[in-house]
Parts: C-alpha cells; structure tokens; sequence
C-alpha cells in the first residue's frame, strides 16, 4: 500500500510540473540551442559528468550542494527536468535508496535502463560491501572517494553520452581523457600526501562510514559511528563502539562530514578528549565559489585536511 501511495504522490507531481512547463527559472526544459539535457542525482556526479560533456549539454543536479542524496523527496521541477532529460545518470551502490525516490521519480518519467535513458555511473566498480544495518551485503554506495573510481566515472559517462549522442563522439572521447589526466595526476599527489602520514596513525574516524574505498586505496583503516546514512545514526551503542576503539588505537584527531550533523561526532570528541580536527566533503561538494566545489577540489580538500589533522 505504501509503494502505491508513494507513486501516486510522485504522479501528481509530475502532473503539478507538466502544468509549470519550466524548471522554475522561467526557461523551457529543453534549452533553446537543442543541447543535450543530462540529469544527474547530485553534485559530485554533476561535476564529472559536466567535465566530460563540456558545452554540447546541459547538465542539471538533482540533490542540492549539502543535502544527503541518500533520502531526497523531489520536487515538481526535478520530474519536469527528469521527464525531459535525454540521459539521467545516478550512483546506484544503495545511494540513491532512501524512500525509493529515485526509483519512483524514474518510473514517474518513463525512463529505464534499458532504453539507455538512466545509467548507473558505477559500472565495471568492484564494491566494498556493507557490514551492518539493514542494508548489509550490499554495495557501500561511496565509490567516488577514492580517485582511481572517480576516473571510471569519468570513462562510464563518457561512453553513456557517446551511446546517446554518437555524432559527437570525437568531443566527448577529447573532453574526458583531457579530465582523465587531470586525475590521474590528482591521484599521485594524494598517494605522495598520505606517505607523510605514519602507517600507525592512519585511522580515519568520521560520523558516517563513507571512506572504505578511500581507506583501501590509499592504505588507511575506515572507522566510524555508524555505516550508512538513513540507517540508525548516532545510537549509543554506536558512539561506545566508536569512543572503545579511538581510545584503543591512541587517535590523534576525528573528522566530520559537511553533509552530516556534527552532533554525534562532538559527543564522541566530548568522551575522548580527542578533537576534531576537520570537515571533510562525501556525499556532496561544497557551495559554488567556496572550498571543495569541484570533484578534484573536494577530493584535495579531503586530503590536505586529512594529512594535516593525522600528523600535527
């Protein structure tokens, strides 16, 4: 019954939208230059997406910079720009589960996968599995953490535009091995970052645990108050587990997620003594203009914090 509900809520958005016939900035939901309409779920994938389309699309985010794109609930413009879209791309790796919105939104659309419409960017990725909650076994959805993904992101999109939009093949091919190298670069700089951390103290504490990609890239050990966001967040079992085993392993610092409320982390720091020494960027990048506001920039911004919040 609630499955029913929810599919009518989502169709009479999609009526509410229909009736707008813009996305709320005035403008028709195609563009007037014809450009290829590309949605995207959130920001990060925005970023990569809009690296390798270059000008021959429009490329839209669903989720807001700041908001956990784990459990969204659409607005009437998101359906109207996903109605219209010619691609939609999303993370899938139990991302995008929380409510079933993106599943519903998509269905509310007309779209499938199977009509190359929505693509899952995560493709060819092996996934680290989920070890608690509800949702255990499953694939942990923060893939793009660790940069040797963000470049398979990066290759998947190019080859979903190509497949959608084949007469500019040669642009999109251009577009993405010209963003490619720049992460690869990006890539050696973080692993010749993490070698001034001693191995001892390689332990990466955040509220949510979105590192384990991270942490098996580059050689630190994920810990965390809870695994996923929209499973139970900050219960006290959770926070004893987490405070047991900062004290066990001598941490020097603990990080806290831009997305995330800080509370639980500051109840930790409170009954550690161990503060906390850094926000650091998952689920979303940071606002346009200011620090983290482009995949690269998150991903370094990460990093430095890292780096400097485990040695000093």
């Amino acid at each position: 019954m609630k499955k029913y509900i929810i599919t009518f809520l989502f169709a009479a958005v999609l009526l509410i939208a229909g009736c707008s016939g813009d996305k709320g900035d005035g403008k028709d939901a195609k563009a007037s230059d014809d450009k290829l309409q590309v949605v995207t779920t959130y920001s990060v994938l925005y970023d990569i997406v809009k690296n390798v389309a270059g000008d021959l699309a429009e490329v839209h985010s669903l989720v807001p910079i700041g908001t956990d794109p784990h459990s969204y609930d659409p607005l009437p413009d998101d359906v109207q720009l996903t109605t219209d879209a010619d691609i939609v791309f999303y993370n899938g790796f139990n991302l995008e589960t929380g409510n079933s919105w993106f599943q519903n939104m998509i269905e509310t659309a007309g779209k499938s996968e199977e009509d190359a419409t929505v693509f899952r960017i995560t493709k060819g990725i092996d996934p680290q599995l989920l070890k608690s909650g509800g949702h255990k076994g499953e694939p942990d959805p923060h893939a793009w953490l660790a940069v040797e993904n963000g470049i398979k992101y990066a290759e998947n999109a190019r080859d979903a535009l190509i497949k959608i939009d084949p007469d500019n093949k040669e642009k999109y091919e251009q577009n993405a091995t010209k963003y490619i190298k720049k992460l690869e670069a990006l890539e050696k700089e973080i692993e010749k970052k993490v070698a001034e951390i001693p191995e001892e103290k390689r332990v990466l504490v955040t509220s949510e645990g979105a590192f384990k990609y991270f942490s098996a890239a580059y050689g630190f050990h994920a810990a965390y108050i809870w695994e996923i966001n929209a499973e139970n967040e900050g219960t006290p079992d959770q926070i004893k587990s987490v405070v047991d085993l900062i004290k066990e392993k001598d941490i020097p610092g603990l990080f806290v997620e831009t997305s995330v409320d800080p509370r639980s982390m500051e109840t930790v720091s409170n009954e550690t003594g161990v503060p906390i020494v850094g926000k650091i960027f998952t689920d979303s990048l940071g606002k346009q203009g200011e620090d983290g506001d482009t995949y690269i920039k998150m991903i370094e911004w990460n990093v430095d914090m890292i780096t400097k919040g485990l040695t000093e």
